[in-house]
């Protein structure tokens, strides 16, 4: 056996016994069949998968009525939940009764139509096919649609004998030559009731007139047939088995034909119910009754019909009963008691109906259990499942190829084996509808047979088929050389240990296989359609095509002759001639002779007249297509109808077209129009029951085929029109088996192109049906929501404007006939809405909700909904309704479609532009790795990721939210608080070598797009994602100075050392104007000539000006010439223009500003400032305050109110000249409040409302600020330094660096901000443009972070706050709930231990100062301050009442919180203290001694003494056993010891070695297990009463471990094994591990060192304080915990999601400790110098000794 590579080695995706059964032979024979190519070897009427559970309804259609409905509206939309959710297939009810108009219940086409329906259903159905619903009724017998002309004649004559009157018979039946032998059929209704209509009435009284006279007619047929065929029988010149057809009832026949000759295995499939109604005859007379039996009136007396109860009896008691004898077919009896007044009433009926109802149900679901199999095949096997897809379609192509020609036999014979060494492909060539894909279907189908017969039995072909361009798989030369290549290495048994990457290796691997093929297994590769390859990978070209094969393969391909070149590719490959057949146009005889085969086949012929036409038409054509189309319009000539020669088109085209209009006016052109439109344009086709419901929810076409007294729900259309459409089309819309549905495709691209084009031209058309398509997939109109029904035909009423239920679906419009009654809108719109019944569209149907990884993924939503969203432009729904769907992402991954979820990402991004898309897409390309591997971990992922960033970019909540609600099904780890440092990379765009060429750089309105001007005189447009160049101007004659950009983009202004302004169309790119700025000649500038100094532009208007120069130019951009100029005093140095555009602000030396007025060129006033040595650098229009400031070169301010503008007023001046330092930007905040000026050596922030400086940031001696800006709330300050890569994110609030950004393309130059996007753009010194997204960076400053690691943290008993300790002088005090630090606690000296009180108000603390301090908590104040003495250990009992304060060199004290008076001393040392839950004895160890002290006299009261030479390694208190001590030795001895009696009470031997290096050991509550982890990769667990040990394997190397309160769940955090470092930055994972089964549970990835450990004590809370300071929280929901009650909601991330305003960060307090103590402690001292003023809240003495109240609050 060769090894090449086993990709279907993997471990399956569904753990074993996932179906209620396992697979049974057969299956696995098809299967088998199925990858070798035996086509003939699959079962006729599927592919192993591809079906659907079809059940016909056989039934009476009015006396069934209410039971029908019933079904109809409760029974079957819940069964065909059940075969989703449970087998991922359709259930489908064919009741062609329902729906119809009741008078065409007897028509013979419906009644033709029923039976070829049941047919199919017994033939095709995967489970249940037959269900009969037998009544007092045996129904009326039926009108023949056409009778064989000898019987005919003889019905005729008998009925003149018996005296009956036959002229209607004759004017109803006509005779038909074309029918072989000849016969008579009966005449449309339609046609012949035209004589008995009045032209002047209205339809509807036309119409039940038409009914009237029908219904006369059609009983008077009835009866001359019946009794003349009586007679004939009697006479015994008819048979009766001819008699029968024309004396039985539909009921009769149709359970004759599904019953009658069945097996008993295949009757298990089929139900009978029979509803037998006591004394029914006496009620006869009531006229109601005539529904429910037959009855004949004979002289006014109204009785039951004998002859016809007979009937029934007989099948009904005989014939049932005796199939039931024979087979366990299901039947069930009921009798029914009528009223004895009102006979069968509704009330007896709808008890009867709620019964069957039930019973319908139940025996659905059992027999589907029985006979469905659960496949999950198809889902697990791509490979398997792209095979199925082109057998399916093998089949169909086959089943439809009737013309056979000598081409067949060239094929045949060039896959027979010859004599002689190398083989080349064999191609096959012609033009469109020549019957490529139909020949080479059949020479799929037949190879296996062929080469059998040819190389004898024992040969085992493989045959593989592909049909090009008909799946994504097959379109794409990659994935089809890598499913032909598996599909050849199954079949020859060899492995490939990985499908290469590369796709010249792809062809290599194939060639390799072919090799492997003999002549016992002969290889046949099928290739239709070569043209509908894509043209990636250069497909085209074919040099993946083997030219020389090996003597046992053979390649036959197919292709259009002049498409993309790939004949003339082929012909250089292939040289020898014999290797080519061309389909050329047949010989016109053949042509006709086949034809009348094809008509012999079905009965018919054409007459000698007709003939000529028929031969006219195939001298213009004769393509396969065009004799098919021909045989499908002549098959239905009658003898006499006139043919002349429009009567057959010319074309193929025209005979298509032709073919849809007949359709259209047999079943109305709104529905043909709607039904084929929404078939073209779905992706991959639609099955029958989608079209069904996507018609019914298609208001237009309900309108027009609905009739309004039918409205009723569920409000659906009748299945007969599909039926009848999918008859009209047989062999054109032809089914297609993709996974577990049938498909409806066109037959070939031909047919699709003109359905196009008829169907789908109006755009506004187009768009509506996509949006509804959408609508359905997205499940909007599922589960009983009502859809309002309105149409435009005058029989239906209008109403005014309404909201569906879920109110982003399409806004439906309406209008009232009376606008004053608004009030009855919303009845109205109720009374008017129906439901109509679709089903839900889940991403996976779930076959069991406690195994969430075993499913069927909702293949049709996967592949139709993007799709139709992007096409009807409903990017709110694609974006929340799919891509901010964890359903569907965790579904992409699990099933392996990671990248394709990708792609749809990038789609939807390219549709809506919004940033929140992007950055999922960038979070998830850097989860790749571990989700593919681990898909579970999905949610905890995104979470930690997405948490810090949702309040910059909101649309990310509703993906959270999701994450909450679906991801504990997979993961039980739910991040609360994430502080994660956003990973986080820029757009970027390489703009030239060096940053010295770059002029200017300027963002626009559209996010990614930015206009660059360099100098070489270049200024481009370029999209910044895609790195494209959009548009380029060359003023190649100049060098650019500068360049801008008009605020509604439409002028861009460039400047030139020319001295000229160049105005462009911004949009077109197009030069408009040239402009010259000029200056007055008395300047006299000395020395050469002065360039244009600066420019600025208004909505109108440029303004530019020269060097050293007094004057503003004005130039007007619309017509491109200068207007006036402004004179200034001194030199100008800046122009800034007011947001409306009507000022001029100038700013010149001296400090001196001037404002003119745009529109009439006035100078209005001036201004200077007292400041007056330098120049004004900067103006600001503070328009919202009416302020204007100047800022100059030194950073001083003045600022002036300009409400008048002709007088100004100086409102504040503001002096900040300290550090000598230039100006090196201004920028003004979003909301006007602030103004950041950024020096070189600092930046400042003033708050505009006061004039005040309110924050200021040095830099460093050597550094300089090269740029700085504020983030869009103000709350941040981005900033980059000289000669630095980084960007650097400074809180304004703290003044922390809160991120610092690399970028990785050399040092920061430039960093421009763009208002519109909040963005910001670097540029780099080697020319590189970097787009950072100010939104994310300011997100990253969002984690709050101490700085220095988390040494040891306690959480409050509230849970609501956290106190860490960190080794510095402070302890913060965190919101559990936010993660934001609300209060620092400062200390003298670094803090050494930290203890809280139960209720968390009071925190006592020690230094190494030795101090020790009480803290309010709440208010932060230090309320009492002791010194004198060096604490190691601080402990409070439970009761809140006292403190020990362990000392080593001192006496260590037991104290009263309270009042801080001594109880008593303590005189041994005592380590790693503990104190009992009874607040009785204070446990602490002294190297080979436990010791246990009384906390009321300090006293040692029981101990513990090793022997010599052994030590206490380490030991525990039991929470729930109080008296009792678990300890460890250093002889690897566990002893359980009760303090109470001094005794040992077990002692368990550890293995040696064991403690060598214990990390750490806990105990379960009630004692009975110890868990133990020595820093390797196991978990051991210790059962303390047996003494056993057991080993759990954990996930890495354990760091630490902690067991929860319950003693449930083991969390611990372990580090990565080194060989799986592919994933980055994980530093470690948190695990949670279920105790009871010892099954991990969630896993969490942690992307920093974690440095502690916490659970909280009641709700499963989990903290992990990080290395840089920060904290983490998660929560743990187990799905199989039946208190899954745990509120996620109590996170920040969930406050998030709640409320929709950003969150607002509490300001931090710092509260400082007192400088003078309350007390020193002296060694003599025994109490306190004095009273301590501590107020302890509820700290009720009586408390001292019961411990009841914690315990309570565990629970």
């Amino acid at each position: 056996m060769k090894r090449m590579n086993p990709r279907w080695k993997a471990s399956p995706m569904w753990p074993s016994g996932v179906g209620s059964r396992q697979p049974n032979p057969r299956d696995s024979a098809l299967r088998r069949a199925a990858i070798s190519g035996n086509v003939l070897a699959l079962p006729p009427f599927h592919v192993p998968t591809g079906r659907a559970v079809r059940v016909f309804i056989c039934a009476n259609p009015d006396d069934t009525e209410a039971e029908r409905n019933a079904l109809k509206e409760h029974v079957y939309p819940k069964l065909r939940d059940f075969c989703r959710e449970n087998y991922g297939v359709e259930f489908q009810v064919v009741d062609l009764y329902w729906g119809v108009d009741p008078e065409e219940w007897d028509s013979p086409d419906l009644q033709r139509l029923r039976m070829k329906l049941l047919e199919d259903c017994l033939k095709t159905s995967a489970g249940p096919c037959f269900v009969g619903l037998v009544g007092e009724k045996y129904g009326s017998i039926r009108v023949p649609g056409e009778v064989e002309s000898a019987e005919f004649e003889m019905i005729l004559d008998a009925a003149v004998e018996a005296g009956l009157d036959t002229r209607l018979l004759e004017e109803w039946y006509c005779r038909d030559e074309n029918a072989v032998p000849p016969a008579y059929y009966l005449k449309p209704k339609a046609q012949m009731l035209k004589n008995y209509q009045n032209s002047m009435e209205s339809s509807s009284a036309a119409k039940s007139k038409n009914d009237k006279a029908w219904r006369g007619v059609s009983d008077e047929i009835k009866k001359i047939f019946r009794t003349a065929v009586l007679q004939l029988q009697e006479k015994g010149t008819m048979k009766s088995v001819q008699a029968k057809k024309f004396l039985c009832s539909p009921l009769e026949d149709e359970l004759d034909f599904a019953l009658g000759k069945q097996t008993p295995a295949f009757l298990k499939k089929c139900v009978c119910y029979i509803r037998k109604i006591a004394n029914f005859d006496r009620h006869a007379k009531l006229p109601e009754m005539a529904r429910y039996m037959d009855i004949i009136t004979d002289a006014d007396r109204v009785m039951r019909n004998q002859e016809a109860y007979e009937r029934l009896l007989k099948v009904r008691d005989e014939f049932i009963p005796t199939v039931v004898a024979a087979s366990n077919l299901r039947v069930y009896s009921s009798v029914t008691h009528c009223d004895m007044k009102l006979g069968y009433s509704q009330e007896v009926e709808s008890h009867y109906v709620e019964g069957l109802c039930k019973q319908f149900y139940e025996d659905m679901v059992d027999i589907i259990q029985a006979t469905v199999q659960q496949n999950f095949d198809a889902e697990t096997d791509p490979m398997y499942d792209e095979l199925l897809q082109h057998l399916s379609l093998c089949k169909t192509f086959s089943s439809i190829y009737e013309y056979k020609s000598e081409a067949l036999d060239l094929v045949q014979e060039y896959l027979y084996p010859v004599k002689g060494s190398r083989m080349s492909p064999l191609v096959v060539y012609g033009g469109p509808c020549s019957g490529k894909t139909l020949l080479l279907a059949e020479v799929a189908k037949e190879a296996y047979s062929w080469l059998q017969k040819e190389m004898g039995p024992e040969t085992d072909p493989v045959v593989i088929v592909r049909f090009i361009g008909t799946t994504d798989f097959s379109t794409d030369l990659r994935t089809l050389l890598q499913s032909i290549c598996e599909q050849i290495a199954i079949n020859y048994r060899c492995l490939i240990h990985f499908l290469p990457q590369k796709i010249q290796e792809m062809r290599e691997l194939l060639v390799n296989l072919l090799g492997e093929s003999s002549f016992h297994r002969p290889l046949v590769i099928v290739l239709d359609a070569l043209e509908q390859l894509s043209d990636a990978d250069e497909a085209r070209k074919l040099w993946w095509l083997p030219a020389h094969l090996p003597r046992t393969v053979r390649i036959v391909v197919s292709t259009l002759p002049n498409k993309h070149g790939i004949l003339q590719k082929l012909r250089s490959l292939v040289h020898d001639e014999f290797r080519y057949v061309e389909l050329i146009q047949r010989d016109r005889k053949a042509c006709s002779q086949t034809l009348k085969q094809q008509l012999l086949s079905v009965k018919r012929k054409v007459t000698s007249g007709q003939q000529i036409y028929v031969n006219e038409a195939l001298a213009k054509c004769t393509l396969p297509m065009f004799v098919n189309l021909i045989y499908r319009e002549v098959v239905n000539w009658r003898s006499h109808k006139d043919v002349d020669d429009t009567s057959l088109s010319a074309t193929v085209h025209d005979s298509i077209e032709r073919l849809f209009f007949s359709v259209e006016d047999k079943l109305g052109s709104r529905f043909v129009f709607r039904a084929l439109g929404y078939i073209t344009m779905s992706k991959a086709g639609l099955t029958e029951m989608e079209l069904e419901d996507i018609l019914s929810l298609d208001n237009s076409v309900l309108g027009d085929i609905m009739v309004s007294s039918n409205l009723k729900n569920p409000l659906r259309v009748s299945y007969d029109l599909i039926a009848r459409l999918r008859e009209e089309l047989d062999g054109y819309l032809i089914e297609r088996q993709v996974r577990n549905v049938t498909l409806m495709v066109w037959a070939n691209r031909h047919l699709h192109l003109i359905a196009l084009k008829l169907y789908l031209s109006n755009e506004e058309d187009v768009h509506q049906m996509h949006s509804l398509l959408a609508e359905y997939f997205l499940g909007a109109w599922a589960g009983g929501r009502k859809k309002i029904f309105h149409c435009d035909n005058n029989h239906f009423a209008h109403f005014s404007h309404h909201n569906n239920p879920q109110q982003q679906q399409q806004q439906q419009q309406h209008h009232h006939h009376h606008p004053s009654q608004h009030g009855h809108d919303k009845g109205s719109a109720d009374k008017y809405s129906y439901d109509r019944q679709t089903p839900e569209q889940p991403w996976v149907f779930q076959c069991n909700l406690l195994e969430p990884d075993i499913f069927f993924v909702n293949h049709r939503k996967m592949t139709e909904l993007v799709y139709h969203l992007t096409r009807s432009g409903r990017t709110d729904d694609l974006m929340y309704g799919v891509i901010m769907n964890f359903s569907w992402l965790y579904t992409m991954i699990k099933i392996g479609h990671f990248d394709k979820a990708l792609t749809d990402i990038d789609l939807a991004y390219s549709y809506s532009q919004e940033k929140e898309l992007k950055f999922l897409a960038t979070t998830l390309r850097s989860i790749k790795v571990k989700v593919t591997r681990n898909p579970a971990s999905l949610s905890a992922e995104l979470q930690q990721r997405l948490l810090p960033v949702v309040t910059s970019l909101p649309k990310l909540r509703h993906l959270l939210l999701e994450c909450d609600k679906d991801g504990p099904k997979y993961c039980s780890i739910v991040p609360l608080h994430s502080s994660m440092d956003v990973t986080y990379s820029p757009e970027r765009l390489p703009l030239c070598s060096s940053y010295m060429q770059i002029v200017e750089i300027i963002p626009t309105l559209a996010p990614s797009i930015v206009i660059v001007a360099l100098e070489d005189g270049s200024v481009s447009t370029w999209d910044v994602e895609s790195r494209q160049l959009l548009r380029q101007i060359d003023t190649a004659r100049s060098v650019v100075l500068g360049i801008r950009l008009t605020t509604d983009e439409k002028y861009l202004v460039v400047a030139t050392t020319k001295n000229t302004l160049l105005i462009y169309d911004n949009h077109k790119s197009c030069l408009l104007s040239e402009v010259e700025v000029k200056c007055s000649k008395h300047l006299g500038v000395t020395g050469g000539v002065a360039f244009i100094n600066g420019f600025t532009l208004s909505s109108q208007h440029a303004l530019a000006w020269l060097e050293a120069s007094k004057e503003v130019n004005v130039i007007d951009l619309v017509y491109g010439w200068p207007l006036y100029q402004f004179h200034c005093w001194y030199e100008v140095t800046c122009v800034q223009c007011s947001p409306d555009g009507m000022y001029a602000f100038c700013g010149q030396y001296l400090n001196t500003t001037s404002i003119f007025h745009l529109g009439s060129g006035d100078k209005l006033a001036t201004m200077t400032s007292e400041f007056s040595g330098g120049f004004v650098k900067s103006i600001l229009v503070l328009d919202t305050l009416n302020q204007m400031v100047m800022i100059d070169n030194e950073g001083s301010l003045s600022v002036w109110n300009t409400k008048e503008v002709t007088n100004p007023r100086l409102m504040e001046d503001y002096d900040c000249r300290g550090d000598d330092s230039e100006v090196v930007g201004i920028e003004l905040s979003e909301d006007q409040r602030s103004i950041l000026i950024c020096k070189a050596r600092s930046i400042e922030v003033l708050d505009t409302k006061v004039w005040k400086m309110v924050e200021k940031f040095k830099a460093k001696r050597t550094e300089r600020f090269v740029a700085a800006v504020l983030s869009k709330n103000g709350q941040s300050i981005v900033a980059s330094m000289e000669n630095t890569s980084s960007i650097f994110v400074w809180r304004r609030d703290s003044g922390q660096c809160m991120a610092s950004l690399i970028e990785i393309s050399g040092a920061i130059v430039k960093l421009i901000k763009s208002t519109h996007h909040n963005l910001l753009l670097s540029v780099a010194s080697s020319g590189v443009l970097s787009v950072w997204d100010i939104d994310i960076i300011t997100a990253m400053s969002n984690i709050d972070k101490t700085g220095k690691r988390i040494l040891n943290l306690q959480l409050s008993g509230r849970e609501d706050f956290i106190y860490t300790m960190d080794g510095s002088e402070s302890i913060h005090k965190w919101n559990f709930n936010t993660g934001f630090i609300e209060m620092v606690f400062k200390h003298e000296g670094l803090v050494e231990n930290c203890v809280l009180t139960t209720s968390g108000d009071l925190m006592v603390t020690s230094d190494d100062k030795s101090s020790q301090y009480i803290w309010q908590t709440t208010t932060g104040e230090n309320i009492f301050r002791i010194n004198g003495q060096k604490i190691t250990q601080l402990l409070i009992t439970h009761n809140d009442q006292f403190v020990v304060s362990l000392c080593e060199q001192n006496a260590s004290r037991v104290w009263r919180l309270a009042t801080g008076h001594k109880v008593c001393n303590i005189l041994v040392t005592l380590q790693h203290a503990l104190i009992t839950t009874a607040n009785t004895f204070l446990v602490g160890t002294t190297k080979n001694k436990l010791l246990a002290v009384s906390l009321w006299s300090g006293s040692v009261s029981k101990k513990f003494i090793c022997d010599d030479g052994i030590t206490i390694v380490n030991f525990k208190l039991i929470p729930d056993c109080p008296d009792y001590v678990v300890f460890i030795t250093s002889t690897e001895t566990v002893f359980i010891w009760s303090v109470a009696d001094e005794s040992v009470c077990r002692r368990v031997q550890m293995p040696a070695n064991f403690l060598k290096n214990l990390e750490d050991f806990q105990i379960s509550p009630n004692g009975k297990l110890g868990i133990v982890s020595k820093g390797d990769e196991n978990i051991n667990v210790l059962d303390l009463h047996s003494g056993k040990l057991r080993l759990v394997h954990a996930a890495g190397i354990i760091w630490r471990q902690k067991l929860s309160r319950d003693g449930r769940y083991l969390v611990y955090i372990c580090f990565r094994n080194c060989e799986e470092d592919d994933d980055a930055g994980v530093v470690s994972n948190l695990i949670v591990m279920r105790l009871a089964d010892g099954k991990s549970i969630g896993t969490c990835s942690l992307y920093k060192t974690p440095t502690f450990l916490c659970l909280s004590q009641r709700a499963l809370n989990i903290i992990v304080g990080f290395e840089d300071g920060s904290i983490g929280t998660y929560t743990v929901v187990d799905r199989v915990d039946a208190a899954l009650k745990i509120k996620i909601a109590t996170s920040n991330s969930r406050q998030i999601v709640n409320n929709a305003a950003q969150k607002v960060r509490p300001k931090c307090s710092t509260h400082a400790f007192k400088t003078i103590s309350d007390c020193i402690w002296r060694e003599s001292t025994e109490v306190f110098s004095r009273d301590s003023p501590i107020n302890l809240s509820d700290s009720g003495e009586a408390e001292t000794t019961t411990p009841t109240k914690k315990s309570e609050l565990l629970q």
